[in-house]
């Protein structure tokens, strides 16, 4: 199964598969991780990985009226 890549223990990663990169915030619009975390993340212990976890709420609003979509176009 595809997915027996994504299963980990709870807490153990944020990613939600939404993986794209936001072109000026440099901020996964999924998970709100810098393209240098998310690569790095396999290699990261527990305690570093829950401190870059704990940091993510603060980052939503960087992308707040940045994901604009269709509705961004003038629609």
């Amino acid at each position: 199964m595809m997915d027996e890549v994504w299963k980990r223990e709870k807490g153990e990663s944020p990613c939600v598969k939404v993986c794209v990169i936001h072109p000026e915030a440099k901020l996964c619009i999924g998970c709100y991780r810098t393209n240098a975390e998310i690569a790095a993340w396999a290699r990261m212990n527990r305690e570093e990985r829950l401190a870059i976890m704990a940091e993510l709420p603060a980052r939503k609003p960087l992308l707040k009226g940045k994901r604009k979509g269709g509705r961004g176009r003038g629609r």
